[in-house]
């Protein structure tokens, strides 16, 4: 069974009686019930994709029609949309390079000059300017184009402290997500929320399309293996974009002793799960590019064993070896680059395989994983304790060291996707 079998849009379990007018479905569409708890949930879209997704009954959130918006975009975007929830506050925000607008403009530089008063910018792993290593620790510091102070959510201050959060009114959080539960965005959303719950500070996300929005698969994290690169229980892959993901944070109680954050969904306009997207600017340094960006899921469980996923050269995520695999037809030596000051093997000769141009997978992928797993000597030094936080679970070793085929690891994960599948329903917007 694929991963598509998990993914499918809510369809209407209703039909509005023909004799209802214009007016009066227009007026009943702006009431949506979501929410298990009594927050409200405000999200900007237009209002027949919402009612062509949703189950009314079960959703609790204001739509607000942006009659402007006949094209596809980002919640950051629809300023006309989120500007009265800024209007005349402090801001604070969480974002880096990916925070842009269509025409490219950083969604920081756009605020300023339409007199939003930004208190402070909040910047995740890689740094407010994405350009630090993965893992590397991200200071504070000053923005060099507009003087306003840098706050860094990476490294011993992963969620932001109530001092930091003084004189802020509202805050905002726009990062460019893909998708998967190891990508850190979505653990500094958690912590955001949570910081915010605590300071009774409104949270506004400006959502973003996931690039792997099709696939929902992988096991389903065990509590017991939560951290920074896996906090909550979903699969690796978990199809939902971050306001969708910010909702069930929310709305299942994973805050820290089940705190509820004031969170307002802005979501893009004149989008669906059916369109591909193209990612405008790197999400992070080490995924350069769309083959980059659907690899990861599947490769970046290497990097909890003793193969390299090519950082230190300039097809990260699309190659994969190691100096214990056979040398038969690929080799590749990592060397320092922009996001890799000393990647693995570095200067030495790596022997694997070149999947920058394999066709696009629909699924995580473990043929490649399994393959290396086969082919490396001396098993007992593959894996290292980083790929247990990584795959959520120590089944997933135990049964690729067992020899189990993908097929039947796959199997495995059967139930858990879909009772996930089925939770995950109630909180998608698209």
């Amino acid at each position: 069974m694929t991963d598509t079998t998990f993914f499918s849009s809510y369809k209407p379990s209703f039909a509005l009686p023909k004799s209802t007018s214009i007016a009066l479905f227009l007026l009943l569409s702006m009431i949506v019930f979501s929410c298990k708890t009594a927050q409200q949930t405000v999200v900007y879209s237009p209002v027949k994709e919402k009612l062509a997704k949703h189950k009314l009954e079960k959703h609790k959130t204001a739509v607000i029609l942006n009659a402007k918006n006949t094209h596809f975009s980002t919640g950051a975007s629809n300023f006309e949309g989120f500007y009265p929830l800024l209007k005349n506050k402090k801001v604070g925000i969480v974002t880096n390079q990916t925070g842009i607008l269509l025409d490219s403009t950083h969604l920081v530089d756009f605020l300023v000059t339409k007199n939003i008063m930004i208190a402070k910018i909040f910047a995740p792993e890689h740094g407010f300017r994405g350009i630090a290593d993965a893992g590397e620790t991200v200071v504070d510091g000053k923005d060099t184009k507009t003087s306003l102070p840098i706050i860094s959510l990476y490294g011993d201050n992963k969620k932001p402290k109530p001092e930091q959060l003084e004189g802020i009114d509202v805050m905002v959080f726009d990062l460019q997500d893909v998708g998967v539960r190891f990508y850190t965005y979505i653990s500094t959303l958690h912590y955001v929320m949570e910081a915010c719950a605590e300071s009774k500070i409104p949270l506004v996300i400006l959502d973003r399309p996931n690039p792997n929005i099709n696939i929902v698969d992988g096991p389903i994290l065990e509590p017991e293996y939560s951290s920074f690169v896996g906090m909550h229980p979903v699969p690796i892959l978990h199809g939902m974009t971050i306001g969708e993901y910010g909702e069930m944070i929310n709305c299942e109680g994973w805050l820290k002793n089940g705190v509820q954050c004031n969170l307002k969904v802005v979501a893009c306009s004149g989008y669906s799960r059916g369109m591909g997207y193209n990612l405008p600017v790197k999400p992070s340094p080490n995924l350069p590019n769309d083959q980059a960006i659907n690899l990861y899921p599947s490769l970046c469980l290497f990097e909890g064993t003793n193969v390299s996923v090519g950082r230190g050269t300039d097809k990260q995520f699309q190659i994969y070896g190691s100096p214990f695999l056979p040398n038969i037809d690929f080799c590749f030596m990592p060397k320092p680059n922009l996001g890799a000051k000393d990647p693995v093997y570095n200067g030495k000769d790596c022997y694997g395989e070149d999947l920058s141009h394999v066709f696009k997978v629909d699924r995580l992928e473990l043929k490649w994983l399994i393959k290396a797993y086969n082919e490396t000597e001396d098993k007992t030094k593959f894996f290292n304790s980083f790929f247990t936080k990584l795959a959520g679970t120590k089944k997933l070793q135990q049964q690729i060291e067992a020899g189990l085929s993908a097929a039947e690891i796959r199997a495995s994960w059967e139930t858990g996707l879909i009772e996930f599948a089925e939770m995950r329903m109630q909180y998608l917007i698209y």
